[in-house]
């Protein structure tokens, strides 16, 4: 069913369309059975006893003793009266008949009212004239002028269906988009609470189920609104109350004899990698909002993180800047997923990193790419690397909390774009893709 509408909008728009359209039918039928019909049956009966009367009188003309002028001029007095006029049949293909359409149905008709067999035709020129060529009077053409039948006497059947057909889809095209406004609205709250945004409270506006959908929805906002404030809050208040004895311990291992700075510096080392997990964790929690972002250009960014990278690292990064126009975006988030790529590759690649940019024009989006020479992830752990708290396989270390590509995902996410992951063509590890939309005007 592909040509199936699949929005509610085109489907109520569509049953409006057939509803009225089977309507439409029904009416067009009916008018023509039981009004064009009974008229067309009426016109014939008017020109057969036109006809008749024609008839009767040469018959009366053949039994009374005439001269033929008399003749002549009755005659011709009785066809300008009724707009009668007779031709033989040279005479008649002279004045049109050959242009006229048969009617049969009118033929039928005008047979069985002068009782002999009868052919009728129509022309349609700037009049309307009956052509009836009857076996009463053989050779000849009668033209009957019909004077007052003209084309506006059957379009407005034609009209009128047309009008009303097209003014009732209008009315329901505008009916139905008022009824899905609520719809839309909902729609792009819906989006925003799925970015970590929080939109006021939805007017309740609509049909009865819209505005229990609408408060439903309100409700649920302000609860996970909650959820997030408290989870935050939370912690926060871990990560505070953690810092302090780890602080005391770090301050007690620095004060041990010199004879134990072998112990000493693995504990100190575990306090540092346990700060940087209580790092992730806020980063996680973090609620950034579009109030915070600004207009940017990604390769700035880049090359401010690039330009911080630990002398310590042993891979060696490679940047391969494109045209990047500005983007709205949280630079401090960027950032962060550009940091916790760069870790990331550096942590399970072994000498070389690539970083690339770039602007996708058509589609309006900008992308950045890291790849690396690691082992890179199977397609079927990428879905449980990007949950909380998970790492890949045995081929990546177990160091660390499981939230750095969370996170990734998670502020990538809340920008409105998207993140893929693959292999990489030039370095054959792990390619890890990001798109955001640009602004408006940098599109253009």
């Amino acid at each position: 069913m592909r040509f199936f509408p699949r929005s509610a909008f085109a489907r109520t728009v569509a049953l409006i369309a057939l509803l009225l359209l089977i309507n439409q039918v029904v009416s067009y039928v009916m008018v023509g059975l039981y009004v064009v019909k009974p008229s067309m049956q009426q016109i014939s009966a008017v020109v057969g006893k036109q006809v008749q009367g024609i008839l009767v009188l040469d018959d009366w003309l053949n039994e009374h003793s005439l001269s033929t002028e008399e003749k002549q001029s009755l005659g011709k007095r009785y066809t300008e009266a009724v707009a009668i006029d007779g031709f033989n049949q040279q005479e008649a293909e002279a004045e049109g008949l050959n242009q006229a359409s048969t009617y049969h149905f009118l033929s039928e008709q005008m047979s069985h009212y002068l009782s002999s067999e009868t052919e009728v035709r129509i022309s349609q020129t700037d009049n309307y004239y009956v052509w009836v060529k009857t076996e009463a009077l053989a050779g000849s053409w009668l033209r009957i002028r019909l004077d007052t039948l003209d084309e506006a006497s059957f379009s407005p059947l034609l009209f009128y269906l047309i009008l009303i057909g097209g003014l009732s889809v209008l009315g329901g095209m505008l009916f139905t988009n008022w009824q899905n406004k609520p719809l839309k609205a909902l729609e792009a709250a819906a989006e925003k609470v799925g970015r970590g945004e929080y939109p006021d409270d939805l007017p309740e506006q609509g049909s009865t189920e819209v505005i229990a959908v609408t408060r439903a929805f309100n409700q649920m906002t302000q609860g996970v609104k909650g959820l997030e404030q408290d989870r935050a809050l939370l912690m926060a208040g871990v990560s505070h109350d953690l810092r302090t004895p780890l602080t005391r311990i770090r301050l007690a291992t620095e004060m041990m004899e010199p004879g134990e700075d072998y112990l000493a510096e693995g504990i100190i080392n575990d306090i540092d990698d346990m700060n940087a997990i209580i790092d992730q964790f806020i980063d996680y929690v973090r609620v950034d909002t579009h109030a915070d972002s600004d207009s940017e250009n990604l390769n700035h960014l880049i090359e401010d993180v690039v330009g911080h990278i630990p002398d310590s690292w042993h891979s060696k990064v490679t940047v391969r800047y494109g045209d990047m126009p500005k983007a709205m975006v949280r630079s401090i988030s960027i950032k962060r997923v550009m940091l916790n790529l760069l870790e990331n590759a550096e942590r399970y690649g072994h000498q070389r990193i690539l970083i690339e940019t770039g602007f996708d024009r058509r589609r309006g989006r900008v992308w950045v790419t890291v790849s690396d020479d690691g082992e890179g992830i199977p397609a079927g752990q990428i879905e449980h690397v990007l949950q909380p708290f998970t790492q890949g396989d045995k081929a990546r270390a177990s160091k660390g909390s499981g939230l750095g590509l969370a996170i990734v995902k998670r502020i990538i996410e809340r920008h409105g774009g998207r993140i893929v992951f693959g292999r990489s063509q030039q370095l054959g590890g792990l390619a890890v893709r990001f798109e955001l939309p640009v602004e408006a005007h940098s599109s253009a």
